[in-house]
């Protein structure tokens, strides 16, 4: 093996990797289309670019993607680290100033001496030490030459992306700020609504007419944990509410009502001037879209600065074709990283990235490439994605994000069973604990 790496993409994962194995003394040349071919998603050529949302999710390692970052720490992630510097408050979540974010992560790159950031895009998988982090937008070229390699068709899943206002163009004598039960600062922007307005809002939504999908896509499917918002409301006129504009934690001091449902928006650049709607992505005409947001209390008049959008994202068979280091079966030293393999979720791709780049410098250097304990996060989570099992069964595999059920439960008193918070809390010091041991 020659003591260089090839990495396509500098997403969050190939960027991750990139830098793991730069601080390893290992030449990469990472390799990025944008901006010379765009990929309809992304707005700029900056590398790590946050497209769907600026939220990690949670930072509380009582909740398994909070556990998943704090793993990233311990193991010496790169971009978690930025990530925090770059951070914007949103409660008990991790949230980040997208523009600032991807600048830095551009900058620690470009003056990287080990890392050779080239403009280009790759159609074919190189021979040699290679990263696939090409992402669920991989060119259509690339994904032919992946195509050829596994010898299985790609499954396909729909991502879409959420509307973002100016806020200066929010009523606030109708919305108000606060977190959900209080947890820490006062961070999200809300808009309440009474049954009544809730009702012609939902109707406005189910009536309102969508962007014509190509005949392709419509035989895709749609990932359950990122769901259009108009199909979430397909499912029932309460599945809203009990979803992403759930009321419950959510009371404005000014009146004490408790609201019938709540619309919540989160910061989305440090200067907060720009706030996302939370769990509002969509496929809806963009006429349609700002008649719904202006029958949303609070956002009238609200300014869209970025309308939603959807696209289609591609990922591999990873239990046909990876091992659970990342690595290819039939093929050493070409590793996958990234949603590409099946991992849902900016944290998840992060993770994934740096577990890939980690075992690509063992695999230059001679030794064997680590395999994480399945009590870890990333360990179960890449267990999983690798898992065989799901062959059995043609359509079993589908993508996933960090979750408890991933992990080998932990025994607790028959009183305790149903304590979810000590469950968790053990469950994250198991992982901490056997993760230390690795090192």
């Amino acid at each position: 093996m020659t003591n260089e790496v090839t990495i396509i993409g500098a997403g969050l994962a190939g960027s991750e990797a990139a830098l793991q194995l730069a601080k390893h003394g290992i030449k990469v040349k990472l390799y990025e289309m944008r901006p010379n071919k765009t990929t309809g998603a992304h707005t700029g050529s900056d590398c790590a670019e946050f497209v769907c949302s600026n939220s990690l999710g949670s930072a509380d390692i009582t909740n398994a993607s909070g556990l998943l970052k704090k793993e990233m720490e311990i193991l010496g992630g790169e971009l978690i680290k930025i990530a925090i510097e770059n951070s914007v408050p949103a409660g008990n979540a991790l949230a980040i100033a997208r523009e600032d974010f991807s600048k830095a992560v551009t900058e620690k790159i470009q003056n990287e001496p080990n890392i050779k950031l080239i403009r280009e895009e790759i159609t074919e998988i190189p021979e040699g030490n290679v990263i696939i982090a090409s992402g669920p937008l991989t060119s259509d070229t690339l994904a032919e030459s992946i195509k050829s390699f596994t010898k299985s068709e790609h499954l396909h899943f729909f991502d879409a992306i959420a509307p973002i206002v100016e806020v200066e163009s929010i009523n606030f004598d109708k919305a108000f700020w606060a977190s959900r039960y209080d947890k820490g600062e006062a961070s999200y922007i809300n808009c309440p609504m009474n049954k009544e307005e809730y009702e012609n809002f939902y109707n406005i939504l189910i009536n309102a007419p969508r962007i014509e999908q190509h005949e392709i896509d419509k035989k895709s499917k749609f990932f359950e944990s990122c769901l259009p918002v108009e199909v979430l409301a397909s499912r029932g006129v309460d599945t809203l509410r009990f979803g992403p504009l759930k009321p419950v934690g959510l009371v404005d001091k000014r009146t004490g009502i408790e609201n019938y449902a709540v619309v919540q928006l989160r910061q989305d650049n440090s200067a907060k001037t720009l706030f996302n709607l939370v769990g509002f992505q969509t496929n809806l005409k963009w006429s349609a879209q700002k008649e719904l947001l202006q029958a949303i209390p609070g956002l009238e008049n609200a300014k869209i600065v970025r309308y939603g959008v959807m696209h289609r994202n591609t990922f591999i068979n990873s239990p046909q074709v990876l091992n659970p280091t990342l690595e290819a079966r039939e093929r050493k030293g070409l590793f996958f990283a990234g949603q590409l393999t099946g991992t849902e979720g900016y944290t998840e791709s992060i993770a994934t990235g740096m577990l890939a780049g980690i075992n690509m410098a063992k695999r230059v250097m001679g030794e064997e490439p680590i395999i994480l304990p399945q009590e870890t996060i990333l360990g179960a989570l890449t267990r999983y994605i690798s898992d065989t099992e799901h062959l059995k069964n043609k359509n079993s595999f589908q993508p996933i994000n960090s979750n408890w059920a991933l992990v080998p439960p932990i025994d607790l008193p028959k009183k305790e069973r149903k304590n979810k918070k000590l469950k968790n809390e053990l469950l994250a010091k198991r992982s901490i604990d056997v993760l230390m041991q690795c090192l």
